[in-house]
Formats: structure tokens, C-alpha cells, sequence
């Protein structure tokens, strides 16, 4: 399979601009099987929670709708970040999946919220971290600050995950994130992760850019710079079986030892 992944300043408070150049974007990518984009995608990240409240839209909204269009003509699956609004008032920091037949696969909240920047705008997502099929590969989900956190990759892997897509919008001065965690997590856990960030400024948050592609033995098979780029990976199924064969975490894991870590 294919993925692209876009990195791109933010277009914050302008989700008609941001889905205009989503349908240019996702032309270029023809070929590719997944286009992947950062966290807030639709409408910026760094927007405040009066400006959140009054974009946020549900899951199956125009948004969606408009997604599965362009998803559609351009012949690949999209996965994308925004705000969601539910039945009973809450607003989530969101990813949705729409695959290239322009229906939707999946819709994931964030879980762990970052600062009071993401806890004055969302609330939590629940416990759910859920596994899809896409062309024959297992894709779990986590957005930014939920990838810092070990014990997420770790679920998605032992469910099944081979490819975990990351909408992200990480900031100076916690490049080492994108560095070296993606890597550590796609190593630790043998499996693909897709970490597709913002460049550039939005208000008084510097993005740092280097999305990447981050295969399970470690090395990355896509990667940016600091600029706005369109990247695409192919992700190898004997590279992760090798590796898998190679690397004995899952073999030598000890659960029992464990279990002391979820009372505390």
C-alpha cells in the first residue's frame, strides 16, 4: 500500500479554503492508496474555543460528505483532522478515515488532550481505540500528543495494528518527538506509523515539520523537511514479517509483570 502523507502550513479559520486545496492536494497524490493529514486539518489548530464551537461539525456532516467526493475522484482514501461536534454538546479533536469509494471507515477522538491549549477547546475521547482493514492492512489511530504515551502504540499493536496513522501538530521545541518517538514507537511496537505534521506558524506556535513514515525495523521509508511537502511511502509486508522475526518484544513480553501499572 501506498500513503502519502501531506505537511503544510496551517489554514486556521478557513475550512472552504483548507477543502479546496485538500482536492488539489489529493489530485497530486494519485497512485497512492491513503492521504493522510495533519491534526485540525480543516480548520487550524491553534483557534481557540470560541472559534472551535462555532466550526465544529458532526462526523457525517458536509465535511464528510465533501471529503468522500474528493476521495472519490481522486481514487484514494483520505484520512483528516477536525473538530467534532456530538449529539449531546461535546466537541472532540477528531480523525475520520473516508476510503477511495467515499465511505467512512472510521472516526477516532483524541484521548489525551495536550495542555490547556487542547483542554480549553476538547473534550476527552473514551477508552475506544479501534482497528480497520484498508487493501488488506490493519490501521489503527492516534492523534499527536496520544503517540507520547506508549502504553497507546502498544494496544493498537497488540490488537492487530500494522499501520498507525498520526494527524499531528507538534511544535518547537519538541522536534525530538518527531525524531526519534515515531521511530521508537514503530520499532517497539513492529508495525508502520504515519506521522503527518503541520510547517510553519499558526499565531504564536512554530510547527517543526519532519513528517514521516516510520517502518517497523526503525528506519523511515518517507520523510520531510521543515517546509510544506507531499511525501509518499510504500509500505513493505516482508519488511515487517522480517523484522517481526528478527525482533522478539511481542515474544518476550512479560503481562503478568505489568499489571501493577494500571493502578497507578
Amino acid at each position: 500500500m501506498r500513503v502519502a502523507l501531506y505537511q503544510c502550513p496551517p489554514l486556521p479559520l478557513e475550512p472552504a479554503a483548507n477543502l479546496q486545496r485538500l482536492h488539489q492536494v489529493a489530485l497530486e497524490a494519485k497512485g497512492a492508496d491513503l492521504l493522510v493529514l495533519p491534526e485540525m486539518f480543516l480548520t487550524g489548530y491553534n483557534i481557540g474555543s470560541e472559534a472551535v464551537s462555532v466550526l465544529a461539525e458532526v462526523y457525517n456532516g458536509e465535511w464528510a460528505q465533501q471529503i468522500g467526493r474528493i476521495a472519490k475522484a481522486a481514487g484514494l482514501a483520505i484520512a483528516y483532522g477536525y473538530p467534532e461536534r456530538t449529539a449531546d454538546g461535546h466537541i472532540y479533536n477528531s480523525v475520520q478515515l473516508i476510503d477511495a469509494h467515499g465511505e467512512r471507515l472510521c472516526n477516532y477522538r483524541k484521548t489525551h488532550l495536550f495542555g490547556d491549549l487542547d483542554r480549553s477547546m476538547f473534550s476527552a475521547g473514551e477508552h475506544e481505540l479501534p482497528i480497520v482493514e484498508l487493501n488488506g492492512w490493519k490501521l489503527g489511530f492516534l492523534i499527536c500528543y496520544d503517540l507520547e504515551f506508549p502504553e497507546n502504540a502498544r494496544r493498537l499493536a497488540l490488537a492487530g495494528a500494522e499501520l498507525i496513522l498520526v494527524p499531528t501538530a507538534n511544535m518547537v521545541p519538541y522536534d525530538f518527538i518527531a525524531d526519534v518517538t515515531v521511530r521508537a514507537r514503530a520499532f517497539e511496537n513492529q508495525c508502520y506509523v504515519a506521522y503527518a505534521n503541520y510547517c510553519g506558524h499558526e499565531g504564536d506556535i512554530q510547527y517543526c515539520g519532519q513528517s514521516s513514515i516510520a517502518a517497523p525495523d526503525g528506519s523511515r521509508i518517507a520523510q520531510a523537511g521543515l517546509d510544506e511537502a507531499l511525501i509518499v511511502g510504500e509500505l513493505d509486508r516482508q519488511l515487517m514479517v522480517d523484522s517481526r522475526a528478527a525482533n522478539r518484544y511481542f515474544l518476550d513480553r512479560r503481562p503478568e509483570l505489568y499489571g501493577e501499572l494500571n493502578k497507578r
